[in-house]
């Protein structure tokens, strides 16, 4: 005899941990749970915390999803209690002690459960921090009534593709055709969402994200950083013979380590290793003559550094960019956005250690970039917001965090000087509509050091002789939100950006 599986029911679901890698233990819990039929449609920020009740024990790292479910309430527990137990949990150990995962179910649609095994609404949500952050940031996540799993139409098998049937995309997560609209009446979660942002934002009144109890972060490398109080530094290392900047100054191994150490004396929170050329109309090198230019300095370099410092890899080869991370990098930085090589997104997705992928819009590649078809926009803010918006919805579903994700608009490449101009003038326009698609408050990187449009500006030809507009440049991107600027001088950014972020973020 036929039965039809319960309706969907939108569910929010806190996670936690204080043991182990914490947010490598957040994606496992997660591709866990979309294997066992728990759709992951949106993730909250990572909030890292004071402990409560047992506060002798590590701080906890944080977060929520959004999910939708067929599993009923105690299948749904049960299901998520076995998860907790695969990454290690002892269910025995005490009650508010260490655990390397926690997840509890905050909301179950609109139901209200009270049984001996299971209470929802979660009975002490209302008094947790930890829990009223992030389940905040899943309203501001959502647009409308009607969530869509993050997973493209073209990363679904072509086979069971009838309606209602289920398979999976390529990062195992099962996708079943009824929950691409959204669910009503008693599982529409939505809200109970907004009642949790409102009681959210009296309680941060009192306990602000910044102070001791809650810190919102990311993870990069072996450290979770800040983002929102300064602007970060990375220093630019190109070990090229033609970057249109610096190009043959650093080309061999010792001269490029010594490049490296000196900017972060400086100041350069990350360094940037590039192999190849992106100025327009530049040569384009295999992967393998790239690589042979940037393996032996990363290499050398890792452990030179500190371990405050990271160190990022510039390429938009993907085979380049999973050698880097073998050899220790903590970021790749690709200013063709997954668009230049189809491998690039897969392998970010599956590598055993991740890392932050920086995420660049341009159209075409270098060579193309400035032609007429490629920097003609109807509007530049909203176009390469959604560009982005859609990269990163790719990326998802291919298995890369939405936390490994930071955004640059690309400066320069392939547009025009005004349009440079406009996106730093509306980026907050742009954040808007790339978040749409990702992590609230996801970090944006901003590269005008040295750029052609600034030397239209101030009249000087010489890239060298831009620094002076390149830090005014840096200051009007911190002033509309920049969490990262990517620079040659660090000196005069570094200077700049203090300024900067005295007056628009301290």
């Amino acid at each position: 005899m036929f039965t039809s599986s319960p309706p969907a029911v939108d569910v929010v679901i806190a996670l936690g941990s204080n043991e182990g890698d914490r947010a490598e233990l957040f994606r496992n819990a997660a591709r866990d749970m979309q294997r066992q039929g728990v759709v992951i449609l949106r993730h909250a920020c990572l909030y890292e915390t004071a402990p409560m009740h047992v506060t002798d024990q590590a701080r906890f790292l944080n977060s929520a999803v959004l999910a939708r479910t067929h599993l009923e309430p105690d299948a749904l527990l049960a299901t998520l209690k076995q998860i907790e137990v695969q990454q290690g949990r002892q269910l025995s150990a005490q009650r508010w002690g260490p655990r390397p995962l926690d997840l509890d179910i905050i909301f179950y649609g609109q139901h209200q459960i009270n049984t001996e095994s299971l209470v929802v609404p979660h009975c002490l949500y209302r008094e947790r921090p930890f829990v009223l952050a992030p389940v905040a940031d899943l309203l501001h996540s959502s647009l409308s009534p009607s969530h869509a799993p993050l997973a493209s139409p073209s990363s679904q098998a072509p086979e069971d593709t009838a309606r209602g049937s289920s398979h999976l995309n390529s990062n195992g997560s099962l996708i079943n055709e009824d929950m691409e609209e959204g669910v009503t009446g008693e599982g529409d979660v939505n809200s109970m969402l907004r009642r949790a942002a409102e009681e959210w934002e009296v309680m941060s009144r009192d306990i602000p994200i910044g102070g001791e109890d809650i810190r919102r972060v990311l993870p990069v490398g072996d450290s979770f950083w800040e983002f929102g109080k300064r602007t970060r530094i990375m220093g630019i290392l190109n070990i090229t013979p033609d970057s249109f900047s610096d190009g043959g100054q650093y080309d061999c191994t010792e001269r490029a380590v010594q490049r490296a150490v000196e900017m972060v004396s400086e100041g350069a929170d990350i360094i940037d290793v590039g192999g190849q050329s992106t100025r327009p109309g530049a040569t384009k090198l295999t992967a393998q003559e790239e690589l042979d230019r940037v393996l032996p300095v990363l290499r050398e370099l890792k452990g030179k550094l500190g371990k405050e410092v990271a160190i990022s890899v510039d390429t938009f080869y993907a085979s380049v960019a999973k050698a880097a991370v073998e050899a220790g990098v903590d970021i790749i930085n690709d200013v063709s956005g997954g668009t230049m090589d189809p491998d690039m997104l897969p392998m970010v997705g599956a590598l055993d250690r991740p890392v932050v992928y920086v995420m660049m819009h341009i159209r075409g590649d270098p060579s193309t970039m400035g032609s007429l078809e490629h920097t003609t926009y109807g509007d530049v803010c909203a176009e390469v917001g959604n560009t982005l918006a859609l990269q990163a919805e790719k990326a998802v579903a291919l298995g890369v965090m939405p936390w490994q994700l930071w955004f640059d608009p690309g400066l320069g490449f392939s547009k025009k000087p005004a349009q440079s101009l406009e996106l730093i003038r509306n980026l907050p326009e742009v954040r808007r509509r790339f978040t749409r698609k990702c992590l609230q408050n996801a970090p944006m990187l901003l590269g005008p050091s040295r750029k052609g449009f600034l030397g239209k500006i101030s009249g000087h030809k010489l890239p060298e002789d831009r620094d002076v507009a390149s830090a005014a440049a840096c200051v009007a991107c911190t002033a509309s939100g920049t969490d990262v600027v990517r620079v040659h001088n660090i000196p005069f950014a570094k200077d700049a950006i203090k300024v900067a972020d005295a007056i628009w973020r301290i």
